[in-house]
């Protein structure tokens, strides 16, 4: 087998420019795999659990650390690219770039999770450059982020082992099955379908209340994708298959109806267009048909279409033609129809699997059932940490008088714990908390306040605790935010089914 020199790094004590015979084909195996292992993991496929892949989620919780919520001024893209790829995504701004703008997008996202400031791009063309967008989280990202400071995921070491990120986000919605994924890694590609978020969220409560709920039942609930740019479903026999086993194809129309343009001519008015398709595209191709003359009844075909009142392509049809016939044509020749392939491809527990609409909801399910253990624990654990102080702080200020004059007289603040918790009885904990407070606060201290906080943290440890007593109880919680995002988000559907 043919060798080849390598040059590898010095040790200390060691001549610099070693060289070393490898075997060539073991080398490149071993490099090829670690760069599939390195796009797999690290770069194309999202996580099942919150449904991004990693430069999503660390872009969003460095937004998040930056402070750049909704309630805040949006700020220049390039400062949070600089930001995430300096501390968390060291794989070129372009990359980082390219999704931040695909996240604010209404035309990609089903449910924006970035709320961009000035041109984002269209189906057409792309965005401006990084230094003239600016952007902040969008409210629905915030159910993305928020809670994980209370334990509720865990964290590993950035790439160069200096601060900590997230490892998956808390994700309060299934935001996989709601704005989909596509990416390209070695070996396999994930291609999944934007859908509603209310028919989720149903099908989601559903199997938290029925585990053995059969895929028609999901169906009813979920009966195919939504995508933020409308259509119709036409030959969606392919629908079932890709919920069923995570693969499947159908297709999807434009949306169009038939008006009177002018005193003495028809016209079709596209209004919708297939995902990813843009007008462009359309008016380009039946330009094309119709000066190749494989579509008959055309005189002209305008592109009214903006960024206010989105897609309108108009096709106006010379006499003696019928307009419905023409459409006809040009579903078959254009990519006024164009079919959509799912390929359900996802991490779980680290590992690519193509994973059927029962599949991934159980994932984000058994997620969000982890998540608020977590977060009910450390929240119990936080208030019973307070109100183990306020307690103390109640018998403090019994005869506060008598705290001063023996912190007083201390030498210093070993023999002032000391004499506290021997005359007070209080834990060392509380003692440290008193001893650290100014003097004028704590002389303006109320007892009637003290007791009304102790109240308020004893319910909210009582409500914990009956939270985490059984997974059941778990469930309804998880259930219950449901609803309430439900109810706050969720918008009716964009795409209509044919049957």
């Amino acid at each position: 087998m043919a060798k080849t020199p390598k040059v590898v790094a010095p040790k200390a004590g060691e001549n610099p420019g070693r060289i070393i015979d490898i075997d060539v084909a073991s080398e490149m195996s071993e490099s090829f795999l670690e760069y599939a292992y390195s796009v797999i993991y690290s770069r194309a496929l999202p996580d099942a659990r919150d449904g991004l892949k990693p430069v999503q989620r660390r872009i969003l919780h460095q937004m998040n650390e930056m402070g750049l919520r909704p309630d805040k001024g949006h700020v220049k893209c390039a400062r949070v690219v600089g930001d995430v790829m300096g501390k968390l995504h060291p794989h070129g701004d372009g990359a980082i770039y390219d999704a931040m703008v695909r996240m604010a997008q209404s035309f990609s996202m089903r449910l924006p999770l970035i709320d961009g400031h000035g041109n984002f791009g269209s189906l057409d063309s792309g965005p401006a450059a990084m230094r003239y967008t600016e952007s902040r989280l969008a409210l629905s990202a915030m159910m993305m982020v928020d809670e994980s400071d209370e334990d509720t995921v865990n964290f590993g070491s950035n790439y160069d082992g200096q601060i900590l990120e997230p490892q998956v986000l808390p994700a309060a919605f299934p935001n996989l099955l709601v704005n989909g994924a596509t990416g390209i890694a070695v070996g396999m590609a994930t291609n999944m379908a934007p859908h509603n978020l209310g028919e989720v969220i149903a099908a989601a409560k559903l199997l938290m209340e029925n585990p053995k709920a059969t895929l028609k039942q999901l169906m009813k609930l979920v009966p195919g994708p939504d995508f933020p740019t409308g259509g119709y479903l036409v030959a969606t026999e392919g629908i079932s298959d890709a919920y069923a086993n995570g693969r499947g194809s159908f297709k999807v129309r434009a949306t169009t109806v038939f008006e009177k343009i002018s005193s003495r001519k028809q016209g079709i008015i596209i209004t919708e267009l297939p995902y990813n398709i843009g007008p462009e595209k359309i008016v380009e191709k039946i330009a094309d048909l119709v000066k190749a003359k494989k579509v008959q009844g055309i005189s002209d075909i305008v592109d009214l279409s903006d960024g206010q009142s989105g897609t309108k392509v108009v096709v106006e049809i010379k006499n003696g033609y019928e307009p419905a016939e023409v459409l006809e044509n040009l579903y078959r020749l254009t990519p006024m129809e164009d079919a959509f392939s799912i390929n359900a491809v996802a991490l779980v527990d680290g590992k690519p699997l193509t994973l059927g609409l029962k599949d991934l909801l159980q994932v984000f399910i058994d997620h969000r059932i982890e998540v608020v253990k977590r977060r009910s624990a450390f929240r119990k654990a936080k208030a019973q940490s307070r109100l183990n102080l306020v307690d103390g702080l109640l018998k403090a200020i019994v005869d506060i008088d008598k705290v001063i004059k023996i912190i007083r007289a201390s030498e210093d603040a070993t023999i002032a714990k000391a004499g506290l918790i021997k005359t007070f009885k209080l834990s060392d904990e509380q003692v440290t908390y008193i001893l650290d407070m100014p003097l004028r606060r704590l002389t303006k201290m109320s007892k009637i306040e003290l007791e009304s906080e102790a109240k308020e943290l004893k319910a909210t440890i009582s409500s914990l605790t009956a939270i985490l007593k059984t997974e059941e109880s778990i469930k309804a919680k998880v259930s219950e935010e449901l609803s309430e995002i439900e109810k706050k988000y969720a918008s009716p559907r964009r795409t209509r089914l044919v049957a």
